[in-house]
């Protein structure tokens, strides 16, 4: 089967942690032939999607380090239908550009390309905002333009987390109590004096203990979880933040959450998703570049790049 990997640029890949990579191994593996192409080379012509698509080699990372792990050909214009499955990489943040090339993708879908997951399922599911379709696994919750909205949210709770809604990495995320001597400048800064819309929520002690990120994958749920346990002195887990991931079994409120909702993210045309999960509480619904597959390989020894590729397989 030929595989497109819409992604960010192969030679910026960190190997040894990156899921897209493990992906890619493991396609290659089984003998699939593979493509890659960024998201701005998508294009429409004559009404039919195409992609700029660079066939390539896959050579394998000799060390952590090794940006030569692969030997690509020259990009071909090629009909997005002409693919066994385009799977789409491309990290966020979920800019214009990225709005464009969903519905690109939805295009293509309807041309009968093999997407995945979906560009409808990625514009519905904003990775913040989608939690609020699961209200009995949140915490308290507020999404706002407004500063003061925050700042009554704040003087209910005492100590909450402010954050964008289109960041990624732990990007643009704030601790707030009361005490806090620069309310004011952060709110307007994240706010952009009421003009930018964010999401509150309260501070969930539990995160000393993790930011748990449990892996969907075709509906089924993997039995392990990436714990990403936070610097001293720092409030976001985030690997990108520099987070130390331990992978755990999961807790029986992290499966009962994922199972909850592995059923709807199936039906939305979500083969990959991950849950975000802080003490017992559902905090994101990560649609667009899930990770944690090479954390959790390697630690407990269940190869969950094999389990994504059989879902592809049997998706198409």
């Amino acid at each position: 089967m030929d595989i497109l990997f819409i992604a960010d640029p192969l030679a910026g890949f960190k190997t040894y942690k990156d899921t897209t990579y493990a992906m890619m191994r493991e396609a290659a593996r089984r003998g699939h032939r593979l493509f890659h192409t960024l998201s701005a080379e998508l294009s429409v012509q004559n009404g039919i999607v195409y992609a700029a698509a660079a066939p390539f080699e896959f050579l394998g990372a000799k060390d952590d380090h090794d940006h030569a792990w692969f030997e690509a050909g020259s990009p071909v214009q090629t009909a997005l239908t002409e693919f066994g499955a385009v799977i789409m990489r491309t990290d966020p943040p979920f800019d214009m550009q990225y709005l464009y090339a969903t519905q690109l993708l939805t295009l293509a879908e309807s041309q009968d390309a093999k997407v995945f997951n979906s560009g409808q399922a990625m514009r519905d599911f904003n990775e913040k905002l989608a939690i609020l379709n699961f209200p009995q696994f949140v915490s308290p919750t507020i999404v706002t333009t407004r500063a003061a909205d925050v700042r009554t949210f704040l003087a209910e709770h005492g100590d909450i987390i402010v954050k964008p809604l289109d960041g990624m990495g732990g990007m643009g995320i704030f601790r707030l109590t009361g005490q806090d001597p620069n309310i004011g400048s952060i709110l307007e800064t994240l706010m952009r004096l009421d003009t930018r819309t964010i999401m509150a929520q309260r501070y969930i002690p539990d995160i000393v203990k993790g930011d748990k990120r449990v892996l969907v994958i075709g509906g089924e749920v993997v039995p392990y979880a990436l714990a990403r346990i936070p610097q001293n002195g720092e409030t976001r887990g985030n690997l990108a933040a520099g987070g130390r991931g331990v992978a755990q079994e999961l807790s029986a409120r992290d499966r009962e959450i994922a199972e909850t909702l592995a059923p709807e993210l199936k039906r939305r045309g979500i083969l990959l998703a991950g849950l975000d999960i802080i003490g017992e509480c559902l905090t994101e619904v990560n649609v667009t570049s899930p990770t944690g597959f090479q954390e959790i390989s390697k630690q407990k020894g269940w190869d969950v790049a094999a389990r994504f590729i059989d879902a592809v397989e049997q998706a198409v």
